[in-house]
């Protein structure tokens, strides 16, 4: 039986590194964009609040669909291995 690998290779410190600094630039961007906005602050306090919280929204998001995504790894892997014990205690060529 073929080892399976269960946990998933870590990500390249390029592609971190270009993680974060799209989100720093978007962020950025965004906070700029709200306070040069030629609104009342009022305005820009609700802005701030939305965007806030979206980020909030998007990890939390993020963290769920992940966990599922593993768990939904973790059961299929369990599943094949069932499946394999059983299909090698019924093999007729032992």
């Amino acid at each position: 039986m073929p080892a399976v690998r269960t946990t998933p290779e870590p990500h390249s410190t390029a592609w971190i590194a270009q993680v974060w600094l799209s989100w720093l630039i978007a962020m950025g961007a965004m906070l700029i964009g709200i306070t040069l906005a030629p609104v009342t602050l009022w305005v820009k306090g609700y802005l701030y609040m939305g965007t806030l919280f979206a980020v909030g929204s998007t990890v939390s998001l993020a963290k769920t669909l992940r966990d599922n995504h593993e768990a939904s790894r973790v059961s299929a892997v369990l599943a094949d291995a069932r499946i394999e014990r059983i299909l090698s205690e019924q093999d007729p060529l032992k």
